[in-house]
């Protein structure tokens, strides 16, 4: 029998965005306020001081936005949480000065980034001189296994979001169809693949982090583990498979979840991947052969089927974003909704049709 995930430690977080707020950078703090279960006081971006959260998330997340540390102290936090996701993860230099008055303040430090805290000489003497702790969640399990070609228990239908390219929405659609499975009366169960995703869920391996023979060993751990807590998985993507960066990780969710269907997330009006603009690098591939893309190469373990469509309409204004979506429809055959927008429940009815449940 697989432990199940520890009770989460509850907090009340400051988030570190500086210069970042409401910026693709800033994915992780958007995805920690949006669906996290812990109370955000404050935002700490001193660009976009004076402003609130609501501007940019609606009238659900009135968070305000500071520009200092001691401003966001108002609020009580109990941890500093670092917000961003950059590409190689390290910390801002300019920021460490901030995440030592924090640690004086007697805050946690909570980050996902590569470059850990708990590392840091500097951020460990501080932290053990004032008791607080550092918290790194892209750190690795200690566990090395390969997959060992696991098949799904009985009943169990795993679906794993892609995408054309990162930065896009993976993980904000398997949590809303999480969100639509649970409202249906399902038994979802969300596995998080990246450091935002352990933030919100509270488990999960960050997977860009683990050596590449174990990426689809641990994968394959952690859609069993899953399958222990209920009957509908849903596994968060990462990068993209043409992606020049990121795409090994993609490759490892695919063979390591072996999911019975996929979602592909796209946004209409992208056209070159996110860190590569201007840079020598192909432009994102079209949709439909894209998709063909993802099956043959899921076949070559198991087989799998692109079942909708995941659009990000966040740019568009509404009659914009349905236009595109039924342009989607008719281009690739498929359900296409925006997730976020308009809700999931039309993607889940194609993946329960898909499904036969």
């Amino acid at each position: 029998m697989m432990d199940l995930p520890a009770p989460r430690t509850p907090r009340r977080y400051v988030i570190l965005a500086e210069g970042e707020f409401g910026e693709v950078g800033s994915k992780t703090a958007i995805g920690v306020i949006r669906y996290g279960s812990d109370p955000v006081v404050a935002v700490l971006d001193s660009a976009q001081a004076g402003r609130n959260v609501s501007d940019w998330l609606g009238p659900n997340f009135d968070i305000p936005v500071v520009a200092t540390l001691v401003e966001a102290l108002v609020g009580r936090p109990s941890a500093l949480l670092i917000g961003i996701a950059p590409a190689g993860g390290k910390i801002p230099p300019e920021w460490r000065s901030t995440i030592l008055a924090a640690i004086d303040s007697g805050l946690d430090i909570i980050s996902g980034l590569h470059q850990f805290v708990g590392e840091d000489p500097e951020f460990v003497a501080a932290a053990t001189a004032r008791g607080v702790s550092l918290v790194d969640h892209r750190r690795p399990p200690e566990r090395m296994e390969v997959s060992r070609g696991r098949r799904h228990a009985p009943g169990k239908h795993v679906v794993l979001t892609v995408g054309t390219d990162c930065a896009i929405g993976k993980m904000s659609v398997a949590l809303e169809l999480r969100r639509a499975a649970a409202e249906a009366g399902l038994a979802p169960v969300f596995v998080a693949s990246g450091q935002t995703g352990i933030m919100i869920e509270g488990w999960g391996v960050a997977v860009d982090r683990v050596i590449s023979d174990f990426v689809a060993g641990t994968v394959e751990w952690l859609v069993e583990r899953a399958e222990s807590m209920g009957d509908w998985v849903f596994v968060e993507g990462q990068g993209s498979l043409d992606h020049p960066s990121y795409s090994a990780v993609t490759l490892g969710l695919i063979h390591g979840a072996t999911p019975q269907a996929m979602v592909m997330v796209h946004e209409p009006g992208r056209t070159e991947h996110h860190g590569w603009t201007g840079r020598d690098a192909e432009p994102l591939k079209p949709l439909v052969p894209f998709i063909r893309l993802h099956e043959e190469i899921a076949g070559l373990v198991s087989p799998s089927k692109v079942v909708a469509i995941a659009l990000n309409t966040y740019l568009m204004d509404e009659s914009s974003a349905r236009r595109a979506i039924a342009e989607t429809a008719a281009e690739t055959g498929l359900v296409c909704d925006d997730a976020l927008r308009f809700g999931a429940e039309r993607i889940l009815d194609a993946l329960r049709a898909h499904a036969g449940a």
